[in-house]
C-alpha cells in the first residue's frame, strides 16, 4: 500500500472541501488515486445526504435577481437546518449559484433547474457542511409592457417581488421594503379572498357590541369595520412605512405609477419546525468517533 503524502491529502481537500481525516481515508482506500477517492466520496455524499434529507430544514435564507431593464424578476428561497450554517461562507455561495440558475432558467420547477450538477453541488455541501440543505421553491415574476419589477431582501430572510405599472425601479423597491417590514395580506383591496371576508364579518358579528342590534344598524357596523379590516391588509391603502402621512398607493401615483401585485417569501414560513439539540448530537458524534 502506497503512502498517502501530506500534499495529495492537501488537494484532495482543496477539490472536495472535505475534512482532513475523511480525505486521508478516501486516499487510503483508493491507494492514493486522487480521482478515484473523488467519485467514491461522490457516491458516499450521496449517500450522506440522503440520511440528512429527512431533518426538517427551516432556516435558510430567499434571494432575488432582476433583470437590468426591470421586466422579470426571479426568487428563490433555500433552506438549511440552522442559521449558523444560513450565514456560512460555503452555503451563502451555493445559495447565490442557485439563484443565478434559477434567473436563467427563468423557472419555478425545482426539481427540474436543479437536476444534474446542482443537485451534485448540493449533495457535496451536504457532506461538507452535515446538514440538510434544499430548494425549497421559486418564483418567476414578469412585469408585462409598460411595468416594473422591483425587490427588496431583508437580512437575507424575507424576499420580495413587486410590479408597477408606470413607475421605476427605485419606486418599486420602495414598495418592496413596505411589504418585507409590513407583510400586508393582499396588494389590491378587491384582492381579498371572499372566503376571508366572510370569516372576518363572523367574527364582527360575535364581537359583544353587536349583541342586540338592529339588522340595519349591524350591517352598517359590519360593513364600516370591514373597510377598515381591508384598508389595514392591503398594500395600496396602508400607510407608507417612509411617510405614514400617505398611503402606498399615493406615494406610488406621485411618482406617475400605480401598484399591480406584490410577491413575498419569508424563510420557513409555513414549516413546522423540529426541536433538534446539535449540542447534544455533537457530542454524540465524537463519541461514537
Amino acid at each position: 500500500m502506497a503512502a498517502i503524502s501530506a500534499s495529495q491529502v492537501k488537494e484532495l481537500r482543496e477539490r472536495t472541501g472535505l475534512g482532513m481525516m475523511e480525505c486521508k481515508k478516501a486516499l487510503t482506500e483508493t491507494d492514493g488515486d486522487i480521482e478515484q477517492a473523488i467519485e467514491n466520496l461522490r457516491k458516499n455524499s450521496g449517500l450522506k445526504a440522503a440520511k440528512k434529507a429527512g431533518r426538517t430544514a427551516a432556516e435558510g435564507v430567499v434571494v432575488t435577481r432582476v433583470a437590468d431593464d426591470g421586466s422579470v424578476g426571479v426568487m428563490v428561497e433555500i433552506n438549511s437546518e440552522t442559521d449558523f450554517v444560513a450565514r456560512d461562507d460555503n452555503f451563502k455561495a451555493f445559495a447565490e449559484k442557485i439563484a443565478d440558475a434559477f434567473f436563467d432558467a427563468k423557472s419555478e420547477d425545482v426539481a427540474a433547474v436543479m437536476e444534474g450538477a446542482l443537485e451534485t453541488a448540493r449533495e457535496q455541501l451536504v457532506q461538507k457542511i452535515g446538514e440538510n440543505i434544499g430548494v425549497r421553491r421559486s418564483v418567476v415574476v414578469e412585469a408585462g409592457e409598460g411595468n416594473v419589477v422591483g425587490e427588496y431582501v431583508h437580512g437575507g430572510r424575507i424576499g420580495v417581488l413587486t410590479v408597477l405599472k408606470g413607475a421605476n425601479a427605485e419606486v418599486a423597491k420602495d414598495v418592496a421594503m413596505h411589504v418585507a417590514a409590513i407583510n400586508p395580506a393582499v396588494a389590491l383591496p378587491e384582492n381579498m379572498p371572499q372566503e376571508q371576508l366572510d370569516a372576518e364579518k363572523a367574527i364582527i358579528l360575535a364581537q359583544p357590541d353587536m349583541a342586540g342590534k338592529p339588522e340595519q344598524i349591524a350591517e352598517k357596523m359590519v360593513q364600516g369595520r370591514l373597510k377598515k379590516y381591508l384598508a389595514e391588509n392591503s398594500l395600496t391603502e396602508q400607510p407608507f412605512v417612509k411617510n405614514p402621512d400617505q398611503t402606498v398607493a399615493e406615494f406610488v401615483k406621485a411618482a406617475g405609477g400605480e401598484v399591480l401585485s406584490f410577491t413575498r417569501f419569508e424563510v420557513g414560513e409555513g414549516i413546522e419546525k423540529e426541536e433538534v439539540d446539535f449540542a447534544k448530537e455533537v457530542m454524540e458524534q465524537a463519541k461514537r468517533s
